[in-house]
């Protein structure tokens, strides 16, 4: 079996990757630190392939891979990185990595990284599970309202196709987790219903879900919607309003068509985000808030962040963990359910 050593500060994401290559069939190890890493590479069998964070508590993620050259392990080397850095992958290559991927990571490029290092490693016979690489894709959502919670889901008839399967082991996999998760993909293939999922295998199962199409929301009002308004606070505001961040306090806050957002209100989202305290308009007192953010949209983001539509600081903060929806054509059997 091949075996596969992570090396992760990030304590939460280190054990998700952990579970979910265990459940594409390799043996996982993983460790927190370049020290503890050695440690394990020197006391255990020979590690097939190593998968690496750059920046580390203790040493930087490439003097590992500097050791191991020093000490003759010429083991695939993959580097991760929270930010797509030119400069870093251009160093990460010429140290010898055999590939290098930003944060957040997407599973199925992960996957085929990894598939790509063993194969060109000539030590190597990886035998992971048979699974295939799909790309995903979105749902609008069909209605009109603003702030809406959502208690017990409809039942829906998920699909038995591969892509389907692959997509529930994603909801399975991340829903657990505090991690926050941006689904992309086209139109009407479900992005909701994968929401509400991640929502009900969560540990907020039993706390509210809160949907807000930022497709539906006036600019003006926008604030007022996230955050709620002091009776006054504007023209029309006639009494106290709740936002959707204090109604879904304690679960979770669905952002559906967040790549709509303006970019005044995606920086008042940032700091909402960053500071977890929320101020009604109008107000003089900020509120703490705990919830687990899952958003959506059908824009390609990287581009938007490229073209300066969109900030970057809050696309990672939204793609800890990416799900891509399959689009209906990679479903096959699903349609006749």
């Amino acid at each position: 079996m091949t075996r596969i050593l992570i090396v992760e500060d990030d304590i939460a994401f280190g054990t998700m990757m952990q579970t979910w290559l265990k459940k594409k069939g390799f043996d996982v190890d993983k460790a927190t630190s370049v020290g503890v890493a050695v440690r394990l590479i020197e006391n255990k069998p020979a590690y097939n392939l190593v998968l690496s964070d750059l920046r580390l508590p203790d040493r930087d993620g490439l003097e590992l891979l500097a050791w191991l050259h020093k000490h003759c392990m010429p083991i695939p080397f993959i580097v991760m990185t929270n930010y797509a850095e030119v400069q870093n992958a251009v160093l990460a290559m010429k140290s010898g990595a055999a590939d290098y991927i930003a944060k957040p990571i997407q599973p199925d490029i992960l996957l085929s990284k990894i598939k790509d290092a063993l194969q060109n490693d000539n030590t190597s016979t990886p035998q992971p599970n048979n699974s295939n690489n799909n790309k995903t894709t979105k749902q609008p959502n069909n209605s009109n309202h603003t702030t809406t919670t959502l208690n017990p889901s409809p039942r829906y008839i998920e699909g038995k196709s591969d892509a389907s399967r692959q997509l529930y082991s994603y909801v399975s996999l991340v829903a657990p987790t505090p991690m926050s998760v941006l689904i992309l993909g086209a139109s009407g293939t479900g992005k909701e219903y994968v929401a509400r999922r991640i929502h009900e295998q969560s540990q907020r199962a039993g706390k509210p879900f809160v949907a807000l199409d930022c497709g539906a929301i006036p600019r003006d009002v926008a604030a007022s919607e996230f955050f709620g308004h002091k009776k006054g606070a504007f023209t029309g505001a006639d009494t106290d309003k709740r936002g959707a961040f204090e109604a879904a306090n304690g679960g979770t806050l669905f952002l559906d068509e967040v790549g709509n957002l303006s970019y005044d209100v995606q920086v008042q989202l940032l700091r909402a985000l960053q500071e977890r305290r929320i101020r009604p308009l109008g107000g003089t007192e900020e509120r703490p808030i705990d919830i687990r953010l899952v958003a959506a949209t059908n824009e390609n983001l990287e581009q938007a962040v490229a073209e300066g539509r969109f900030r970057e600081d809050l696309y990672h903060r939204l793609s800890e963990f990416t799900i891509y929806m399959p689009q209906l054509s990679e479903r096959g059997t699903d349609l006749y359910l």
